[in-house]
C-alpha cells in the first residue's frame, strides 16, 4: 500500500508542475502596495507585497485574457491589461495589479486594444521598477476579438 501511495505521489507531481492555470484579474488583486523611495530615479514607487494565493502561481504556466497594449518604441514592450488603453494603469488611473508585462516567444501581430488570451510562465516582480509587477515569460497569445 505504501509503495502505491508513493508511486501516485511521484506520478502526480509532474502534472501539477506543468499544469496550465487560467487566472482572472481578481486573482491578481491578491497584492498590497506601499510607497518606497528609489534613489536611482529620485522618486517613489509602489512596491508590491504578494499574497499567498498569487504566490502559489509563481513559476507556473498561466493563461489570462485581456486587452493587448503595445508600448514598443526602441525595444519591444507589451502589456496585457484588464482595461483598454484609455483606462489602463498608465492612462486611466487603474492600479498596477491590472496589467501584466508579456515577453512573447515571437513578436505578436496584435494591435492595441484587441482582446487576446496569453499563456506563459508567471514571474512576480517586487524590486525591478523598470518592469511590471506581473510578468509572463515565454508567452504565446491568440486573438479573441
Amino acid at each position: 500500500m505504501r509503495k502505491i501511495l508513493l508511486l501516485l505521489f511521484f506520478i502526480s507531481i509532474p502534472f501539477h508542475l506543468f499544469a496550465q492555470h487560467k487566472l482572472s484579474w481578481n486573482n491578481l488583486t491578491n497584492v498590497s502596495f506601499h510607497d518606497v523611495y528609489n534613489v536611482h530615479y529620485d522618486d517613489y514607487f509602489l512596491k508590491p507585497t504578494f499574497g499567498p494565493i498569487i504566490k502559489s502561481y509563481e513559476g507556473s504556466k498561466i493563461t489570462i485574457k485581456g486587452y493587448f497594449l503595445d508600448f514598443s518604441h526602441e525595444e519591444e514592450f507589451y502589456i496585457i491589461s484588464r482595461n483598454p488603453m484609455s483606462s489602463c494603469f498608465f492612462c486611466g488611473g487603474a492600479g498596477p495589479e491590472t496589467i501584466v508585462e508579456v515577453i512573447f516567444k515571437q513578436k505578436p501581430a496584435f494591435k492595441t486594444d484587441q482582446i487576446v488570451e496569453v499563456t506563459g510562465i508567471l514571474e512576480l516582480n517586487a524590486d525591478d521598477v523598470d518592469h511590471c509587477n506581473y510578468i509572463l515569460k515565454e508567452a504565446i497569445g491568440k486573438l479573441i476579438h
